[in-house]
C-alpha cells in the first residue's frame, strides 16, 4: 500500500517512518502545514527549511501546505483535504499515516477528513505504551531537541534541550515522557531514519500563542 505520512519533524512521526518502512510499507512522500507568510510549520514553529533538509535525509518528497493562522478546523480540513485529495491523484496513495499514540478525538477527526477523499488514516504507534515508548527510541539512537512546550507544565528552561534519558527522567509524572498531551514538542536531529545527522543551531528562544518554542536554523549565523 502506498501512504504519505504526516510529518511535524518530530520524533513519533520520524519513528512512525522507521517502522512503516521496516514493515515494507511504500512511503511515498512526507506531508506538513506550513503557516502563510512565516515559513514555519504550524504548531512547532519549526523553520520550513529545517523540515526540508529533514526530508532531504529520508529520500522523501516533502508537500507543504500553506495555511492561515490561527486556522479553524473547518478551514484546516479543507484546505488539507484539497491537497491530499491532489496528492492522491498524482501519486496515487492510499492511505495517510500519522504518529499518534492514544489521542481519540485526534484520531477520529483525522479519519473524517480523509474518509471524503477515499483514503484510509493508519496509525502504526496507536496504543504504545508511551514509557516504553520512549526507552526503545532512546535506544534505537533517536536523537532530538525540545522545540516547542508548554511552560504551564514543563520548565522553560527544557526549550531547546536535548529529549534524552536525563530528561525524560526528570519529568513531572503527569507530563507524558512523550508529549503526547501536548507538554512539549520535539525535533529529530539524528536516528536510523536519517541517512545522516541532522545538524541545526539553535538561536532565540521565544513565546508565541502560548508555548514557548526554541528556534532552530541550519546554519549558525544566517536565517534561511
Amino acid at each position: 500500500m502506498s501512504l504519505a505520512l504526516s510529518w511535524s519533524g518530530g520524533k513519533d512521526a520520524a519513528w512512525a517512518l522507521h517502522l512503516l518502512r521496516q514493515q515494507g510499507e511504500d512511503v511515498a512522500a512526507l506531508v506538513t502545514t506550513v503557516i502563510q507568510g512565516q515559513d514555519r510549520i504550524t504548531t512547532h514553529r519549526v523553520r520550513r527549511a529545517v523540515i526540508r533538509q529533514q526530508a532531504a535525509l529520508v529520500d522523501l518528497p516533502l508537500l507543504e501546505i500553506e495555511l492561515p493562522w490561527p486556522c479553524g478546523d473547518e478551514l484546516y480540513s479543507f484546505a488539507v483535504g484539497a491537497a491530499l485529495a491532489d496528492l492522491k491523484r498524482r501519486e496515487g496513495i492510499e492511505a495517510v499515516a500519522f504518529g499518534d499514540l492514544f489521542l481519540a478525538d485526534l484520531r477520529r477527526f483525522r479519519e473524517r477528513l480523509l474518509e471524503p477523499i477515499g483514503l484510509a488514516a493508519a496509525f502504526p504507534l496507536w496504543g504504545m505504551r508511551t514509557d516504553l515508548l520512549a526507552q526503545r527510541l532512546l535506544r534505537a539512537g533517536v536523537e532530538a531537541r525540545i522545540v516547542c512546550l508548554d511552560p504551564t507544565r514543563v520548565d522553560r528552561r527544557w526549550a531547546g534541550a536535548s529529549w534524552d534519558a536525563a530528561f525524560v527522567r526528570r519529568l513531572p509524572p503527569e507530563v507524558d515522557p512523550c508529549g503526547e498531551k501536548g507538554e512539549f514538542h520535539t525535533l529529530v536531529t539524528g536516528g536510523p531514519m536519517f541517512a545522516a545527522p541532522l545538524v541545526v543551531y539553535q538561536r532565540e528562544v521565544f513565546e508565541i500563542d502560548g508555548s514557548c518554542c526554541a528556534d532552530f536554523t541550519l546554519t549558525p549565523t544566517l536565517d534561511e
